[in-house]
């Protein structure tokens, strides 16, 4: 079992709120990502769920008993740290083994447990060497290893990956994903990568400021955001947010846009956002004869697909719409013409930033 509630969780150092309130129920076996800007309390969320940091308010429940001031190592969770924190002068064997020897454990025991989960993560050649003569990805996998032995009932994870290159960051990402699956562990997963977030949770909880703005499924973050912070921290390139034009003096081509996401938007709503994906140019006269001019600032090719950021007349700041291959040819200072796609509804924002269903 690996329940972890919190209930009304605040922090304070003096006078200074860090976390204002949390409300959240990781289930048994869960894969939670906690995700956000940096400082805005996810990673000392989790070194409360730890212990490694005190609960200034709030009750934290793991398995249903109180943990508020159980010490650490009797919680049931281990902690898989950003810097591996592994000791130079022992051997893989030696890192994963440590904790066990340290609780008693007898060394065959220790041994057979290290081999177990150095199986797991495909590192058994690895045992005899020291952390210096690994690279940082066979570091993480001993560190992700040590924590293993201890047989957890939760795993915490705090930005682990963010040391890495992007190409062996998605190597971990799946290494990841398959050892959740094989072991069914609940794990809190901390990161300020989007992607991760998207690709690994089976919930997000997305943060801000020391609050939970959002929880749900990946997707359903995606797709029906609670606020205006969600949906533009989740996705990349970000949502397009167009502001509602004014009455008397707006552009024209701030109006067409307008039109074209919200023409029948209630009158409280102030701001209507797409996603970049569901932008489109016009390919024909025809097409562009009912389209929003825009310029080209500037085109990322990324091979099967480019990333244009463009300048409508009267909105402020650029938007972004990620078009095919077969628009490659667009470059800086060029005129296109814009074309919202049928295949999503815009969302909606009123002046709170708050959804409008």
């Amino acid at each position: 079992m690996g329940q972890v509630s919190l209930h009304g969780i605040r922090k304070r150092y003096d006078a200074l709120e860090i976390i204002k309130g949390i409300d959240l129920d990781v289930r048994d076996g869960e894969f939670m990502v906690f995700v956000g800007p940096s400082g805005c309390g996810k990673s000392t969320t989790l070194r409360m769920i730890a212990g490694l940091e005190s609960i200034t308010e709030g009750e934290l429940r793991i398995d249903g008993q109180r943990a508020n001031e159980m010490r650490p190592a009797d919680r049931g969770a281990a902690m898989v740290f950003q810097s591996y924190a592994l000791y130079p002068h022992m051997t893989v064997a030696e890192n994963m083994g440590f904790a066990l020897k340290m609780a008693g454990v007898g060394r065959a025991e220790r041994e057979a447990q290290v081999k177990r989960a150095a199986d797991t993560l495909r590192i058994t050649s690895l045992l005899e060497r020291l952390p210096k003569d690994l690279s940082g990805g066979q570091r993480q996998r001993v560190a992700i290893g040590r924590a293993i032995v201890r047989k957890p009932k939760v795993f915490l994870f705090d930005e682990p990956l963010s040391n890495l290159d992007a190409a062996l960051r998605v190597n971990m990402r799946i290494e990841l994903a398959r050892l959740h699956e094989e072991l069914g562990t609940t794990m809190i997963y901390v990161t300020h990568d989007q992607v991760e977030a998207m690709t690994l949770g089976d919930r997000i909880a997305v943060f801000n400021q020391g609050r939970i703005e959002q929880v749900g499924a990946p997707l359903d973050l995606y797709n029906r955001p609670a606020n205006e912070f969600v949906a533009g921290f989740l996705g990349a390139p970000r949502i397009n947010l167009v502001p509602r034009p004014a009455a008397q003096g707006a552009a024209e081509a701030h109006m067409a846009l307008w039109r074209a996401l919200a023409a029948n938007a209630p009158a409280h709503v102030t701001q209507a956002g797409v996603r970049p994906e569901n932008l489109h140019l016009a390919n024909s006269l025809h097409e562009a004869s009912g389209a929003v001019p825009a310029q080209v600032v500037m085109a990322e090719h990324l091979g099967d697909a480019s990333v244009l950021y463009l300048r409508v007349d009267g909105v402020e700041g650029l938007l972004h719409a990620k078009v095919g291959s077969g628009h490659a040819h667009c470059q800086a200072g060029q005129t296109v013409h814009l074309l919202p796609t049928g295949a999503a509804a815009p969302l909606c924002f009123d002046q709170h930033g708050s959804l409008v269903a």
